[in-house]
């Protein structure tokens, strides 16, 4: 079989017509150059050029032959390119795992940011809640996984990414029986719709804990994993619900929103500490430390 280096000499002289222009251009001496041509001859079978002291032409074979030699020198140097960028996290792919409520704000910021760092790297986004992104990782279907914060093994790392209010969603008729300013007190005895304890669970387990905490039992009249869901039942009547602010986008009609007095809610990015994926090394790098410090 040939070699890329013969191919090359083959192509140089083929362009050039001329030897001592071919080995020039090569950085070579014209003693094994031709013996590149001879043994690249050998390999294919045929003679690729004629050639005497005065002219050098391209045999019939030649002709055939040259297109594809330069097109294999291409594909050669395409493959290398395309393997350094890739070590360097250049290109590559990432595989993005979001929350509902991060994809209304912080995975499109996400993208943005890594897109002007570097847009050379494919994205694949799948919509997790934070249970699923977690056993996903742990499985090395993710690289990294954006939810609320979680109880995470010694093999993950996380940092906070986004930290914004929490929002008491209310039915728009009822506005007018709430205060500008409500605490959580106020929820008290008030129909609520709550995260599921199953898909939400983060977020159910946090607002437990608050509720708990200030003395709060609110009357909770369902259970559900996404917040459109839940901004739904609010706009049907069903009761109030605590959302991110970030969620508010939904704009759901007959639906109002009031700066309830509590606590921030996170959004965490996690990842797995053996990944090596290069382009999981140069998120890490250059997009991740964009985050946490101005939000």
């Amino acid at each position: 079989m040939f070699e890329l280096s013969q191919l090359r000499c083959f192509v140089a002289v083929a362009e050039e017509l001329h030897f001592s222009r071919a080995a020039e251009r090569l950085n070579m001496t014209q003693p094994p150059l031709s013996r590149q041509i001879r043994l690249l001859e050998h390999h294919v079978g045929a003679q690729l050029l004629e050639r005497n002291s005065r002219v050098v032409r391209l045999t019939a074979a030649g002709k055939a032959f040259l297109p594809e030699a330069t097109q294999i020198l291409r594909f050669s140097e395409q493959a290398s390119l395309k393997a350094r960028r890739v070590a360097k996290g250049e290109q590559g792919a990432l595989t993005i795992g979001f929350t509902s409520a991060s994809g209304y704000s912080l995975l499109p910021e996400v993208v943005r940011r890594l897109r002007s760092f570097r847009p050379g790297i494919a994205l694949s986004l799948k919509e997790l809640v934070s249970t699923s992104q977690v056993e996903a990782l742990n499985a090395r279907q993710l690289d990294i996984g954006l939810m609320r914060p979680h109880l995470l093994n010694n093999e993950l790392e996380s940092k906070v990414l986004l930290s914004e209010r929490l929002m008491l969603a209310v039915p728009a008729e009822t506005i007018d029986e709430w205060p500008k300013e409500p605490t959580l007190d106020c929820i008290h005895g008030k129909p609520f719709v709550m995260y599921s304890p199953q898909e939400a669970r983060p977020f159910y387990h946090m607002l437990n804990a608050r509720f708990q905490k200030a003395g709060v039992i609110p009357d909770i009249v369902e259970h559900v994993g996404q917040v459109h869901t839940m901004l739904a039942l609010v706009r049907a009547g069903l009761g109030a619900a605590l959302i991110a602010e970030s969620a508010t986008s939904l704009q759901f009609n007959n639906v109002a929103f009031l700066r309830i007095q509590t606590e921030p809610v996170e959004t965490i990015g996690v990842w797995r500490r053996d990944n090596d994926n290069p382009a999981l090394s140069l998120f890490l790098e250059e997009v991740l430390p964009s985050f946490g410090e101005d939000e």
